[in-house]
Parts: C-alpha cells; structure tokens; sequence
C-alpha cells in the first residue's frame, strides 16, 4: 500500500513532482502492529490511568491480609454482599461507558456530515458557480478554499486554539481570504465567520443568474447543515458527563473495591492480592476507557483522527481545483 501524502521533492530537471497517493491515505494509514494488542502498554492504552488506584488497593489489601492472617484479627466478611455491588458498579460502568462511546461516535459523525458538506458545496461551486471572467474564477476558487479552511476552523475551535486561529498558522496558509482576520477575541468564533463568505458568495451567483432558486435554496440547506452539524459537535465538546455521576461513580468504584479484599481474605489468603490487583484493573480500566472518549476531539491516541480526515479532504479538493483551473472538460461546458 502506498504511503501517506507528502510535500512534492524536485526531480532532475528542477520541476516538482507530486508522490503518487490513494483516497484516503491520512485517515486510513496504519502501522503494522509489532506486537499483538494484548501486550501493548503504551499508544492507546489506558494503563498510565489507572495505575495508581490499582497500587493502592493492592497495598490496602496487602495490609488487610497481613492484619487478618499474622495479627490474627479475624476481619473476614461473608461474601454473600459481593454480588449485590457487584449489580450496582456494572451497572454504573455500563452507563459511563455507552454515553462516552455515545459522544465518540456523535463527534465522527457530525465531522463526516461537515465534510460530505465540503464536497457537495465544492462540486457545486466549481461546476455552476459563476465563472466568466477571470475575476469570477479567482473569486469561486477563494470560495473553495474557505471550505477547507471551515474544516481547520472547526478542528481549532473544538480545541480550544484560538491564537492559532487569530494569527493564521501554516494549515490557514492559502486558505483564507487575503486579508481577512479573526474576530476570535471579541467573541466570534472563525467557522460562521467563514460561513458568512460562503454565504455571500451564494447571494452573489443568484444575483448574476449563475445559480437559479432551486440551486441557492440547495447550497443554502448544505451550508446550514454544515453549520448544524459544527453545533452537534460544539454541544458535545461543551456538555460533559455530569459531575454528580463522576463523583458518585468513582466513589462507589472505590468503595467496592475497599470491601472486597475482606470478603475474600478468609478463602484465599495472600492470593486475594492478585485477584484484587486483577478486579481493580479489570473495572478502573473500564472506567479509564470511558474517560478517554468523553471528550473525542483532542490530539490523543483514542481521539478521532480529525488531522487526518481534514488533510485527506483538503487533498481532494486541492486536486479538484487544479483539475478545474486547468480547463479540464468535466468541468466545463
């Protein structure tokens, strides 16, 4: 399989020459594993977590093991309370769980309804978009290229980067209208100030009769889905699990897995350490998992791959601007 998009390099006769690639080359490259998943420590996993608490419940099991079995203090409790808790923190983990999975798979769908938004827009422009002088032909590519700047926008302002945003950054370069700052500072945010361009643009192609109702009403619709789907993203990132549930949820965690090494020190002895060390993985890495998906849109391992997706868009819209400034026939009339 070919390897992921790079800049061009120059060939002998100083000319550049672009590196052969496939759709979605960003989004869809992965390296081949070394080692099978279950040994993997690191990248993706959760262990960095939960690794604390399962050192202080092994130490507090030790210490009850070590005061039942050489203070002779008989501290055993009848394990007949354990599966009553155990309903209880299943059910909590469950719910923790499905609601962040939830958010994760809301956050991906709503930034493929952005890009699918993208291409429909850009395939619409470039095709009927006015274009019979030159100056309307700089203005519909201007247009094209601030659909790919909303999706750099979009990535920014889920992650809170607004001096990114302000100043332009290399990922802005090309993209954004000349001249054109951000109003970030004042309150509003870069991707409805980009969608007022494209918006005006539309008003613009009716005015000149390149685009007739049904086909502004269309772009429009695409447009405010565009936006809709951006708000989707904005109330996940702005609306977490509730603190009282975390709270409660960690400290029933906790709790159940104090109680448990007294209901089992009678039966096993020191090999309830183990099994403590084993439960206490098992159920704050469940937890663990539920915290690394709560909030998708970060730049962590687990978090969906919004820097790959972006750049695999960008790349086929580039590739069609090219093709259309070229004079290429399926573009044209």
């Amino acid at each position: 399989m070919a390897g992921p998009i790079s800049l061009p390099e120059p060939n002998g006769n100083g000319h550049h020459v672009r590196k052969p690639t496939y759709p979605l080359s960003h989004a869809s490259r992965q390296k081949p594993r070394k080692w099978p998943l279950a040994f993997r420590f690191s990248k993706g996993a959760i262990h960095h977590v939960i690794l604390v608490p399962v050192i202080l419940h092994a130490l507090f099991c030790s210490g009850v093991v070590y005061i039942d079995t050489n203070l002779r203090h008989d501290l055993g409790l009848p394990s007949s309370i354990v599966p009553s808790l155990s309903i209880v923190v299943g059910l909590m983990l469950v719910f923790r769980n499905s609601s962040s999975y939830e958010r994760y798979w809301g956050g991906r769908t709503n930034l493929q309804s952005i890009v699918t938004c993208v291409r429909n827009l850009t395939r619409s422009f470039l095709i009927n978009g006015p274009i019979e002088t030159p100056t309307d032909r700089v203005e519909t590519e201007k247009v094209v290229r601030c659909l790919i700047a909303i999706l750099y926008a979009v990535k920014n302002y889920l992650r809170g980067n607004w001096g990114g945003a302000v100043a332009y950054s290399a990922e802005y370069a090309g993209l954004v209208p000349a001249g054109m700052k951000g109003h970030e500072n004042e309150g509003l945010g870069l991707p409805l100030e980009l969608a007022y361009v494209i918006e005006r643009y539309i008003k613009r192609g009716v005015d000149r009769g390149s685009f007739n109702a049904p086909q502004s009403a269309m772009l429009s619709g695409q447009l405010n889905c565009l936006l809709d789907a951006f708000g989707n993203m904005e109330t996940i990132k702005l609306t977490p699990i509730p603190v009282c549930h975390q709270i409660h949820q960690k400290q029933v965690l906790a709790l159940y897995c104090c109680v448990l090494p007294f209901c089992l020190v009678d039966e096993m002895g020191w090999w309830a350490v183990p099994v403590i060390v084993l439960v206490c993985f098992t159920l704050y890495g469940i937890e663990g998992i539920g915290e690394e998906l709560e909030d998708p849109f970060g730049e962590d391992k687990n978090d969906i791959k919004i820097d790959a997706i972006i750049e695999d868009c960008r790349q086929e819209t580039m590739v069609l601007i090219d093709s259309w400034k070229k004079g290429s026939e399926e573009y044209h009339n």
